[in-house]
């Protein structure tokens, strides 16, 4: 770990001096300005009291009553009764509760009002922070925004956080993997690795400010009791108030405590995979009320556990661990703070490609289950990095090791006089270690890459491939040379021969070891003046990155076992007879106290912003605003890059029949880098609220995206790090909406342009064998356009039974598209390959959830249905990944008023659902999907391929208990 990473306690003094130079001369000036205290920020005039209650005449507990134009406001307590200072008879309260519509009351001559909120779970009215200058309704922002309430939430039964997000209009999410290495997208802006374009908040914040290759924010993000809502924007105002995020913003907002002390314990346990054979545990727990009798200060917490095998069993658990959520919230008369702290230590895996046939109607090859795993079985490797003295010890079972602790506060205050100050900030110290494998493909064993990639071209004599567990052999290859250069002579059979003959399944052992420390800070302030509101910030982020990547050696794994096996592999000397163990006992290619390359990274990532947004009531029913944002995000790093070298005298055990721990590692060269890319980004929107149940909006946006820091920790020769030229994307979006609102339906219709420009495409080629010969080819800049319409509704057919959904139709063009091709060394041929015109690739043509739904004081029932329509598999447009359905269904019954039982059914008819891809052939041809064509597959239309999909169907029992 580098020695310049400041501790976690200098980030908080960082915090502190930030908040000291933005929040205090803030208050300042405000304080000089209106020549008031913060202590005294009004002048009260009037006392109202009143209940809030439901149609079925059942309390509200903790629906939000504020004071239109100001911070002052209050919740219900436990019997739904409220009290509130008011500064005048002229008075509006807006009274909300999520899943309830809202409602405004003019205080006037009333002392006492009681009111009754309408059920509304699609509600256009409901209050929103997220994207948004200031805090306001769906039916007066000009944002296309969703909200999902906990309610919601619970009644389904998510694989992941991101998962959540299919309900949302416009957004491809791929969680095939799992509970991490999830993809989410939206509006034609895809991604690269998995949340290129969009921004994962949690309350108001981002999970993380640097992502890269093996570190994204899903690592740290769950969903548990402790969720309250997800507030979603596609697009529009993301530009602005998200960071370095374009293509939207998901906050994960928290609970909090409310007037009565309420708790809650669900237990759940479900059966997973195609034969319903794997079992998953899971306990969460929620808490929150009261502290003390001042009705002003409260707390919420908890968290979840869970275990669970995932659809295919490798040996250990898919997932393993869970997290603590507590916050502290004290409401003041001007505002209110919160403190909150977050502890996750989960451990997790992912879903591997599985070989499948058939282009036109993809499904698993023969021989080949949802139960069947590619992944390392458990497996343990020492070793040491470079030549230092520490061991480390590889463990397939401790997976992806993910740890985060953050602390933070919000300061939200009305400084009375039009003015308010929104703080937020936050410092964590996360980790994210692999202990995993990656491309897990077939890998042929009688042809030469398979030997040339471990060292053993040329080394003519049998090699034997034997069980290592049983010791039982399963196949010989004779290297040696023929008419026509190397040959390959084997003798007996590796399972999966249907799949890929005479092969085994690639697994480098990687090691990954993310340490980052952040701090995050954002501050607002808000300036009303008549009809009119000016919001400023700063926006900031400091990451410091420490990163360790190194290899514990290679495994090679028989196919289609029950759960993987791990193979021998020894050669023998036909000129002496000896025989040389090329893998140790375990089958591993190194390990055995072995010293391996490792490269060492110290990054710090620093990205500022500073924005500014007007919002301007033309009339109580035309509203315009328009935003701006400068940033600057700047990384400096130094790679030090480690390779191998060969070991005399029989290697680190000395025995000069182990082969495989006969090299060793060490830094070899190193490279240092400073780059700083600018933005600017601008949006702009007008809603026109024609009544109180229609109003329509318009929207241009211009944003930009700076690459994350995987362009930079790819560094690793003289020429990549020559040529660095980190650019930013520029991405336009045009949409207008409508928003309608009658006694039994609510509509959100979304029509939208999006335009994605500036991505840029380079290659690196040589001009002769040698290395020093390296040029780039100049950038081609590329643009991609996407057209569709987004709607979003629910509609109340009875008293008990309604229908919500979304449904998204897009088109997706690679209107100017052009890319390297370069051939032999040299540049005399290389050219340029246009795929102008082509459909852009996976990007879906329609998107769709639909959830027709019962709900009574004792039974709720809803089925889901998911569609995902047909998408290109790469630029090339080769063939098309086909449309699929998922169905999954939710059950419930409250059995009291403290007992409740749930049922969850996912994907109900198993549907293999294809949601990404790997090319034809085992590795590595496996990885080029780009170059699968049309040609290649009518030449061979039986190639196997690799494919993710659907998690298989799977069934759930949850028990809740509300004290």
């Amino acid at each position: 770990m580098k020695k310049s990473l400041q501790p976690l306690k200098s980030m908080v003094f960082q915090g502190i001096v930030l908040i000291g130079t933005t929040l205090m001369p803030a208050l300042a000036l405000a304080k000089n300005e209106l020549n008031v205290s913060i202590s005294s920020v009004s002048i009260v005039k009037e006392t109202i009291t009143g209940t809030i209650k439901d149609e079925k005449n059942e309390p509200l507990i903790g629906a939000s009553i504020l004071v239109k134009g100001t911070r002052l406001g209050t919740i219900t307590d436990n019997n739904g009764k409220f009290t509130l200072d008011v500064p005048d008879a002229n008075s509006v309260l807006m009274v909300t509760m999520i899943g309830y519509s809202s409602q405004d009351i003019v205080v006037g001559n009333q002392k006492t009002i009681n009111i009754v909120l309408k059920e509304d779970i699609a509600s256009l009215d409901q209050v929103i922070v997220t994207g948004v200058f200031d805090k306001r309704t769906r039916m007066e922002s000009s944002v296309a925004i969703s909200v999902l309430n906990s309610k919601q939430i619970e009644l389904q039964a998510p694989t992941s956080a991101a998962e959540i997000l299919k309900n949302i209009p416009g957004i491809f999410v791929n969680s095939a993997a799992g509970e991490i290495k999830n993809e989410v997208s939206s509006r034609g802006f895809g991604g690269v690795n998995g949340y290129y374009y969009v921004s994962m908040q949690e309350d108001g914040l981002p999970v993380t400010g640097a992502q890269y290759t093996n570190y994204a924010p899903d690592f740290f993000l769950r969903s548990d009791l402790t969720l309250g809502k997800v507030e979603a924007v596609r697009g529009g105002t993301a530009s602005i108030l998200g960071n370095n995020a374009p293509g939207g913003i998901f906050n994960y907002v928290s609970k909090t405590g409310t007037s009565e002390l309420k708790a809650e314990v669900r237990a759940k346990y479900g059966l997973e995979g195609n034969k319903a054979a794997n079992p998953y545990y899971r306990m969460d727990a929620n808490i929150g009320g009261p502290i003390g009798i001042s009705n002003s200060l409260y707390f919420n917490m908890g968290g979840f556990y869970r275990q669970n095998d995932g659809p295919r069993y490798s040996g250990y658990p898919l997932n393993n661990g869970g997290q603590f959520k507590a916050n502290l919230i004290k409401h003041l008369g001007n505002g209110s703070l919160k403190l909150y702290v977050k502890y996750l230590d989960d451990k997790n895996s992912f879903n591997d490609f599985l070989p499948t046939v058939d282009f036109n109607n993809p499904r698993l090859a023969p021989g080949v289950t949802e139960n069947t795993s590619f992944l390392l079985p458990p497996i343990k490797a020492t070793y040491f990095l470079n030549d230092s003295k520490t061991q480390q010890t590889f463990n397939s079972a401790d997976k992806i090791h993910n740890k985060e602790f953050s602390i933070g506060l919000n300061a939200d205050f009305d400084l009375g006089k039009g003015w308010n100050i929104d703080n937020k900030i936050r410092v964590s110290d996360k980790s994210s270690y692999w202990n995993s494998t990656q491309v897990p493909f077939p890998f042929a064993v009688d042809g030469v890459t398979f030997y040339g990639l471990n060292g053993w071209v040329p080394k003519f004599g049998l090699y034997t491939f034997s069980d290592a567990a049983t010791g039982q052999t399963l196949l010989t290859v004779n290297q040696g040379f023929g008419a026509t250069g190397l040959k390959f002579t084997p003798t007996g059979t590796l399972p999966g021969a249907e799949i890929q003959a005479n092969s085994l399944i690639f697994n480098p052992l990687v090691v990954s070891d993310n340490k980052v420390k952040e701090l995050v800070e954002q501050l607002t302030v808000t300036k009303k003046i008549d009809k009119m509101s000016f919001s400023g910030g700063l926006y900031y982020v400091a990451s410091d990155i420490s990163r360790t990547t190194t290899g514990a050696g290679t495994a090679f794994t028989q196919m289609l076992s029950n759960y993987p096996k791990a193979t021998v592999i020894t050669f023998t000397d036909p000129a002496t007879g000896q025989i040389q163990k090329l893998t140790n006992a375990d089958g591993i290619v190194g390990g055995s106290n072995k010293s391996n390359p490792a490269s060492l990274f110290d990054v710090t990532f620093n990205q500022a912003a500073v924005f500014l947004g007007h919002n301007w009531e033309i009339s109580p029913k035309l509203n315009f605003d328009w935003g701006i944002r400068y940033e600057s995000i700047r990384v400096k790093g130094t790679n030090q890059i480690g390779t191998s070298y060969n070991l005399p005298n029989g290697g680190t055990d000395g025995d000069p029949l182990t082969l495989y721990d006969n090299t060793a590692g060490k830094i070899t060269s190193k490279y240092d880098y400073d780059k700083t890319v600018n933005t600017t980004s601008f949006s702009t929107g007008l809603n026109y609220k024609v009544n109180d149940d229609f109003a329509l909006y318009g929207r241009y946006s211009l944003g930009k995206k700076a690459p994350d820091v995987s362009i930079y920790l790819s560094i690793n020769t003289a020429s990549n790090s020559n040529f660095l030229n980190p650019i930013a994307q520029s991405t336009q979006m045009y949409e207008i909406g409508a928003k309608l609102r009658r006694d039994k339906l609510s509509l959100f219709i979304t029509p939208f342009y999006s335009i994605l420009g500036n991505v840029p495409q380079q290659a690196y080629g040589q001009e002769t064998a040698d290395a020093s010969s390296a040029y780039s080819t100049t950038v081609l800049y590329n643009k991609a356009e996407t057209v569709g319409v987004e709607l979003e509704g629910n509609y109340t057919i009875t008293k008990n039974v309604g229908i919500r959904g979304n449904v998204t139709f897009q088109k997706s063009t690679a209107v100017d598209y052009n890319v390297w091709a370069l051939n032999g060394n040299g540049k005399a041929d290389d050219k340029i390959v246009s795929y102008s015109g082509n459909e852009n690739e996976n990007v879906p043509q329609a998107l769709a959830r639909i959830s027709p739904y019962w709900n009574s004081t004792t039974f709720f029932a809803s089925v889901d249905m998911t569609y995902m329509g047909k998408r290109q598999a790469n630029i090339a447009n080769a063939f098309y990944l086909p449309a699929f359905t998922q169905t999954n269904i939710n059950l419930g019954y409250n059995v009291n008023q403290h007992l409740s039982v749930q049922a969850n059914i996912n994907n109900v008819f198993n549907n293999y659902g294809v949601m990404g891809w790997a090319g034809t052939g085992g590795f590595p041809a496996a990885l080029n999907t780009q170059g699968v064509t049309k040609a290649s597959i009518e030449a061979n239309p039986n190639a196997i391929f690799n494919t993710t999909s659907l998690p298989p169907r799977a069934y759930f029992l949850t028990l809740s208990y509300k004290f």
